[in-house]
């Protein structure tokens, strides 16, 4: 190991350490701490990766679920009675769950179009939130959501667990320290073969109400495709691939770098294989202007595997003196100049586990987690821009103090979509 790989390779140690460090005792081996009561509204995937993370890190106890589907009620709370030794209470409606006495914090997995009410509502209640991300379905539910909690002093983490990643975090300090030089400009992508459902509109499941599951978006005829798993390519509820996980490397890069918003935005892309499979582009480039430098995401979601699969999900920085690559468990240097070695550091960790302990650390010392509400935010409105700049085909001035885009009435207008009724939009021009 040469002395440059060594160390880092002891700064890549000593990142994983701090990030162990953020557990609560339970975690560590230390004594068990009080447990949190929590509850969980949507226990479909990952609502149940959610609730498992929390207990394997300990301190916790899962007493309620919520779901509109009584099939995910039945075998979540089956499974987290063997893991725990106490059957959750199981709810139709999260306002239900949230009535419970003694219940102190709720993890949000829903898709992102229930967010704003469910998180709302649970700050209503004093409660403590664990929200998965995207923060919100458009942008003016997101400034609601991050007024309440304001208003609220209550705790909220949201889902960016990429955030944990000692890969990222080491290529965070290994920029900050100015090794790569400036950063002109950086490439994010994630290419995937994306496996989809029959799009056929047909009768939902006798166990899903579906009406119910669509809640304020508007309710398309029920179909495999938009519902369980695969309503993430849907636009009226997922909004598609960028949205849904290209979100976590905008997160990164925006974190890595020090980054606010973005000052401008444009895309370009659509369907161009998965028509009439699927309402969201299956290839697309979006073009970030941020205050550092530009970044632009890429994505295509169908066909062969990648000339190189090995950087088919990661980070691209290209710096003054090094190109740096990131994905979740490795980076690599790639130095200016014929003729020099490539560095190659791997840093696993449980990114998900992780992230879940330093919010129930922060319930049980009232302390703000790493990811708050106000951050995700950000991150959530720039993908949601990048959206509307594909729909408006513009490109969008963004001012961060008014949170208005400039000058482009077309796109303006899709910074808030109505609810559907009899559920009413949160926020208050």
């Amino acid at each position: 190991m040469n002395s440059i790989t060594r160390r880092k390779f002891v700064q890549t140690t000593a990142v994983s350490a701090a990030a162990l460090s953020q557990l609560p005792s339970a975690l560590r081996g230390g004594e068990s701490e009080r447990k949190v009561k929590m509850g969980v509204i949507g226990c479909g995937w990952y609502g149940m990766v959610d609730a498992k993370a929390a207990l394997k890190v300990g301190g916790v106890e899962i007493v309620g679920l919520c779901d509109v589907d009584s099939e995910h009620l039945s075998q979540s709370a089956s499974e987290l009675e063997k893991s725990q030794g106490t059957r959750p209470q199981t709810f139709k409606m999260y306002d239900d769950l949230l009535k419970m006495p003694g219940l102190e914090a709720v993890i949000i997995a829903t898709p992102p179009h229930w967010h704003a009410l469910q998180i709302i509502s649970a700050l209503d209640r004093g409660l403590d939130v664990y929200c998965e991300k995207p923060l919100s379905y458009d942008i003016r539910e997101g400034r609601a959501m991050v007024d309440a909690v304001k208003k609220s002093g209550r705790i909220v983490q949201v889902g960016f667990q990429r955030r944990k990643s000692p890969a990222f975090q080491a290529v965070r300090q290994h920029i900050q320290e100015g090794t790569a030089g400036r950063i002109v400009c950086v490439d994010a992508n994630i290419h995937y073969k994306a496996v989809l459902k029959d799009p056929t509109p047909c009768q939902p499941p006798a166990s899903l109400d579906w009406d119910l599951w669509s809640g304020p978006a508007p309710k398309r005829p029920y179909s495999p495709q938009i519902g369980h798993m695969n309503w993430r390519l849907e636009k009226t509820t997922g909004h598609g691939h960028l949205v849904d996980w290209g979100i976590h490397l905008i997160d990164a890069t925006r974190v890595i770098l020090g980054e606010g918003a973005p000052k401008t935005v444009a895309a370009s892309g659509g369907l161009y294989y998965l028509t009439d499979k699927i309402t969201t582009p299956d290839v697309m480039t979006a073009h970030f202007e941020f205050a550092t430098c530009p970044l632009t995401w890429r994505h295509h979601i169908w066909g062969a595997e990648e000339y190189t699969p090995e950087t088919s999900n990661g980070i691209f920085f290209y710096g003054e003196k090094e190109t740096i690559f990131v994905t979740d468990d490795r980076w690599e240097i790639i130095p200016v100049g014929k003729g020099k070695d490539r560095q190659v550091q791997h840093a696993r960790a449980d990114m998900g586990e992780l992230h879940m302990a330093e919010f129930l650390k922060a319930v049980q010392k009232r302390e703000q987690p790493g990811c708050i509400i106000a951050d995700a935010y950000i991150t959530t409105t720039a993908v949601q821009l990048a959206m509307i700049a594909l729909d408006t085909g513009t490109k969008l001035c963004w001012d961060s103090q008014t949170e208005n885009v400039v000058d482009n009435p077309a796109a303006a207008k899709l910074l808030k979509r109505d609810y559907r009724e009899p559920w009413k939009h949160p926020y208050q021009a």
